[in-house]
Parts: structure tokens; C-alpha cells; sequence
């Protein structure tokens, strides 16, 4: 299969994107996600599937609920990696964090782990903010002000 991305040029100075889903391959306006809204419509009615079976049996496993609902293994382990559904049972987890490798029961990383990302995103940001700010006051003393926003830049 030919993967297109292409940008239509409408009226204005607006574009679509138009992508190839990546589950059935059909064309479609990609809006952030890389399926097609018939195909988010099904992945939505397999994770209901799932939600209620967990919800009448908790503690199945995954190969339980992949036979009783249907909806493969991989759909459900991306729902574990989503966050939109947790293994129960401390014992069970099979899912490792991305950035240490400790086991963890629901999403990509341990709790530790993204308290240090947290951290360092943090710093990044912090680091960077005086020169963002210093740029905004150069570039706005090229535009028109009230007296107030003119008397802070002197």
C-alpha cells in the first residue's frame, strides 16, 4: 500500500490534510489522529467492549477479555498504554515504562520516571523563557501601543 500525505490548497489561506489511515488505508482529513473516523468509530466500540467486560469481571486477564469481547490482544495492550485502562492484580504486570524498564500497570512510564520528565521539561522551559520575553519586547516596539504598554517598554 502508497502512504499519500497531501495539503489541498482551498480558498483563503487554509489547507487540508489529507492521509491514508493507517488501518484500512481509506483517505480522510487527518485532524491529529492517523485513523479514519470510521475506523475511530469501531476502535471506540471495541474499547466499550472491553470497558464493560472489565467492569462485569474484574481481574480477567488479557487473553480472557481478547477471547470473550473479541478485540484483539494489541487493542487491548493499547488501551494499557493509553491510560484508558489498568491492570488490577499488583502480581500481573506485564507492561514495562519506555524509559527505565520497571514494571507498571497502565500508560508508558512509571510515576518516577515522569516526575523527573516533569522536572526536566520544566527546567527547559525555564531556561528558555527569559529570551522568549526579551524578543517579544524588541518586536513589539514596532507596533502600536496604549500609553500604559509604552510607558513599561521605556
Amino acid at each position: 500500500m502508497i502512504t499519500f500525505f497531501y495539503k489541498v490548497a482551498l480558498k483563503g489561506e487554509y489547507t487540508m490534510d489529507l492521509r491514508n489511515c493507517t488501518k484500512c488505508g481509506r483517505v480522510f482529513s487527518y485532524n491529529g489522529i492517523p485513523i479514519c473516523s470510521r475506523c475511530n468509530n469501531t476502535d471506540e466500540e471495541d474499547f466499550k467492549k472491553v470497558k464493560e467486560y472489565l467492569y462485569d469481571n474484574p481481574g480477567a486477564s488479557v487473553i480472557e477479555v481478547a477471547e470473550e469481547t473479541e478485540v484483539t490482544e494489541k487493542q487491548i495492550l493499547k488501551y494499557l498504554r493509553e491510560g484508558r485502562i489498568e491492570i488490577r492484580d499488583e502480581n500481573n504486570m506485564f507492561l514495562d515504562c519506555e524509559r527505565c524498564g520497571k514494571p507498571i500497570k497502565s500508560g508508558r512510564f512509571c510515576d518516577g520516571c515522569v516526575m523527573e520528565m516533569r522536572k526536566e521539561f520544566g527546567s527547559v522551559l525555564k531556561a528558555n523563557r527569559p529570551q522568549s520575553e526579551k524578543t517579544a519586547v524588541k518586536q513589539s516596539n514596532n507596533k502600536m501601543h496604549t500609553v500604559e504598554i509604552r510607558k513599561k517598554l521605556k
